[in-house]
């Protein structure tokens, strides 16, 4: 019986340029059994470049389950399998995610090896908010699961982070656009390669601009979340829309008492309790 224990170790590759590969990925490359990729005509470069002869297998979205069930079982066998994805790290935004969890529900050892990702590059590049950010990835293609996903975004205030191919760019801004608003964004392409650009501009210009032009390379698209000062005065205008008798009711019918009903009522409409006391009373006049 073998006692050698098997493991997935997830390779973070350059996503352009090839220095940004680690001495621990070039490694572990090195070392493994296997390397699982996503698209082995192209990896075969990366491989190539470092001198690196460790065998390869492909693993992509159109095998990713039936192939991770044959890696799991590789790796339960004792074999070390590497996993690498076209750019960036495995799992984000690619099948590794699927290997991963069979992984850990067969018992297998996971471990992660920190290295280059498209979205966190284009978010520290982008010059907008890094606090809090959401990542969407691409939109889904079916037309109902995007609207549902961009209705969510409408009220996000969490900048947003997303990938488009070029040729959808311009398609993929005019429905953020119409989702979100006139907000501030920033267009990254071409990422670590020679001719990186990260264009800081809004929705209205970018759209002029690439009506016109081309873009090239794979964008990262980077988006300002809606600020709490917007919400707050959308949530008091649509508070304002309601007589005050409404207001009061919706939070008695939740089982509020009248004082407290009027704190909550002055708090939306940016009023003092005071003077919702004092409508009411005069209403009772």
């Amino acid at each position: 019986m073998n006692e050698k224990k098997g493991k997935l170790y997830l390779c973070a590759t350059p996503i352009g340029n090839l220095d940004d590969i680690t001495l621990r990925v070039l490694n572990t490359l090195k070392e493994a059994d296997l390397i699982a990729a996503e698209d082995t005509r192209h990896s075969i470069k990366l491989l190539n470049h470092f001198d690196i002869k460790t065998p390869m297998t492909s693993y992509h979205e159109y095998n990713k389950v039936e192939k991770a069930v044959y890696l799991v079982e590789q790796m339960k066998q004792g074999v070390m399998v590497a996993l690498i994805t076209d750019a960036g790290t495995p799992g984000i935004s690619d099948p590794g995610e699927e290997l991963v969890k069979q992984c850990y529900e067969a018992g297998v050892e996971v471990t992660s090896l920190p290295g280059p990702a498209a979205c966190i590059t284009a978010l520290t590049l982008s010059g907008l908010g890094t606090r809090r950010f959401c990542f969407e990835a691409f939109l889904p293609s079916d037309k109902k699961e995007k609207q549902w996903i961009l209705n969510e975004l409408k009220n996000e205030t969490r900048t947003i982070i997303l990938y488009e191919a070029p040729h959808r760019l311009v398609k993929t801004l005019e429905e953020l656009y119409e989702a979100l608003g006139e907000r501030r964004i920033t267009i990254c392409r071409e990422l670590t390669k020679r001719y990186e650009t990260a264009f800081r501009t809004t929705f209205t210009q970018a759209l002029s601009t690439y009506r016109n032009e081309d873009p090239k390379g794979e964008c990262v698209i980077v988006v300002e979340g809606k600020s709490f000062e917007e919400i707050r005065m959308e949530q008091t205008k649509a508070f304002e829309e309601l007589s005050m008798e409404d207001h009061m009711e919706r939070y008695e019918s939740q089982g509020m008492d009248k004082k407290e009903a009027m704190r909550m009522v002055a708090k939306d409409r940016g009023i003092s309790k005071r003077e919702v006391y004092q409508y009411l009373l005069n209403r009772e006049i």
